[in-house]
């Protein structure tokens, strides 16, 4: 974790399954991210881009745990082709798109 940084504690439940499944065991994520995700799911329920602000709560969460990752493995092969759309995206939803 760098110190620098904000951060966070997520947990994964699983609380139902269509199919009778079992449920599976709770995953706890632990990370850290130059943003305050808290302010940027605000904005986003704002926007309300989705009309659902859960949606838009489950997207900037998903959204900043990806690009920060991505960030950090910037020279993985995984994602060259990815990085300059990416880029584009983010200018686009950041213009309000």
């Amino acid at each position: 974790m760098n110190a620098k940084y904000n951060q966070y504690k997520i947990t994964l439940e699983h609380t139902h399954t269509p199919k009778g499944d079992e449920l599976q065991k709770a995953v706890v994520v632990e990370f850290d991210n130059h943003d305050n995700i808290f302010n940027i799911i605000k904005v986003m329920q704002q926007r309300d881009l989705f009309n659902d602000v859960n949606q838009s709560a489950e997207f900037a969460i998903g959204l900043k745990m990806f690009s920060e990752v991505m960030l950090r493995n910037k020279d993985n092969a995984l994602f060259e082709e990815l990085l300059p759309e990416f880029k584009k995206f983010m200018q686009r939803l950041k213009g309000g798109a």
